[in-house]
C-alpha cells in the first residue's frame, strides 16, 4: 500500500515535468519555424507591405505576382537545369561510392581500416571555407572551373564522410549468416547483396541521401566561386538577379527562395519514415 501511495503521489510530478517539457519543445519548434514562416508570407505579400515599417504576422492583402516575377527573371530554366545536374549527380554517385566504401569497412578487415574511420571523421570537422582555395587551385588546374563536373566533384567528396560512415552502421548490423545463406541457395554475391543487403540499408541510404541533398541543392560558396558563366548558375547563386544597382525586389526573392525550397522539402515528406529510422536504427552497433 505504502509503495502505491508513493506512486500515485509522483505522478502529478512528472505530469508537470512533462508538460514543462513539452511547453519547451513547442516554443523551440515556434523559434525554428518562424523564419520559414516568415520567408512563405513574405513571398505572398505585396512589395509595398514587405517595404513597409509597419510589419503584420499576416498579409493585409495576398498576391501571386511574386512568383511570376521570379519564374520570368532571366535564366530561371537554366538555374533550374544546373541545380539538377548537379544534385541528381552528386547524390546518386556519392550513395553508390558511399555503399561500397561501408560494405569494404565494414566487411573487410584491412590493414589501415580504424585510421581511415578516424580520417574521414576528422575530415568532417574542416569548415569548407578553409579547404577552398586549394580546391579552387586544383580544379582550375584540371580545367574544372566553370565545369559541372567541377562542382559536382566538390559537392560529391564533401557528402562522403558522413554518408560511409552512417551506411555502415547498417552494414556492420546486417548478418553476415544472411549473405552467407542466399549463395548457398544459388544467388552471386551481388545477387546476394541486391536481394537481401540492399533492402536492409535502404534506411540508411534515404538518410544519408536527404543530407547529401541538402548539401548540394542549398550550397552557395563553392557554386558562386566555381561557376562564373551565367548560363551554369546553380539556383542558389542566380538568386543574386534579384539585386541590382535599382536595389532589391525583396517579393520576387522571397517566392524564388520558396520555390528553391520545395523539392528538398518534398523528398523529405516521401523517405521521411525511412529517413527517421535510418538516424537510430544505424548507431546501434559500431
Amino acid at each position: 500500500m505504502s509503495s502505491t501511495t508513493e506512486t500515485q503521489a509522483l505522478r502529478p510530478d512528472r505530469k508537470k515535468s512533462r508538460l514543462h517539457l513539452d511547453i519547451i519543445g513547442l516554443g523551440i519548434a515556434v523559434v525554428m519555424i518562424f523564419p520559414v514562416y516568415w520567408l512563405v508570407i513574405s513571398a505572398l505579400r505585396p512589395n509595398r507591405e514587405i517595404r513597409s515599417y509597419d510589419q503584420k504576422l499576416w498579409p493585409t492583402s495576398i498576391t501571386f505576382d511574386n512568383f511570376a516575377r521570379a519564374v520570368d527573371q532571366p535564366n530561371f530554366t537554366t538555374a533550374i537545369q544546373s541545380s539538377l545536374i548537379v544534385a541528381v549527380t552528386a547524390v546518386v554517385g556519392g550513395m553508390i561510392i558511399a555503399t561500397l566504401a561501408a560494405l569494404a569497412i565494414g566487411r573487410f578487415r584491412f590493414f589501415g581500416r580504424k585510421p581511415l574511420l578516424l580520417i574521414m571523421i576528422l575530415v568532417q570537422m574542416l569548415p569548407p571555407t578553409a579547404m577552398l582555395i586549394p580546391i579552387y587551385a586544383q580544379l582550375n588546374a584540371m580545367g574544372g572551373i566553370d565545369e559541372y563536373w567541377g562542382l559536382i566533384v566538390v559537392y560529391l567528396v564533401s557528402t562522403l564522410p558522413f554518408a560511409t560512415i552512417m551506411i555502415r552502421g547498417f552494414v556492420v548490423n546486417i548478418p553476415v549468416e544472411l549473405e552467407e545463406s542466399a549463395m548457398v541457395d544459388g544467388l552471386t554475391r551481388f545477387g546476394a547483396f541486391r536481394k537481401v543487403v540492399f533492402p536492409l540499408l535502404a534506411p540508411g541510404l534515404a538518410a544519408a541521401s536527404i543530407f547529401a541533398l541538402v548539401n548540394a541543392w542549398n550550397e552557395y560558396l563553392f557554386a558562386y566561386i566555381l561557376i562564373n558563366d551565367n548560363s551554369k548558375y546553380t539556383l542558389n547563386v542566380w538568386l543574386m538577379t534579384f539585386t541590382t544597382e535599382r536595389g532589391t525586389d525583396y517579393g520576387a526573392l522571397m517566392a524564388a527562395s520558396t520555390m528553391i525550397a520545395l523539392p528538398v522539402v518534398i523528398f523529405f515528406m516521401i523517405i521521411q519514415k525511412k529517413m527517421a529510422a535510418g538516424l537510430t536504427s544505424g548507431a546501434v552497433k559500431g
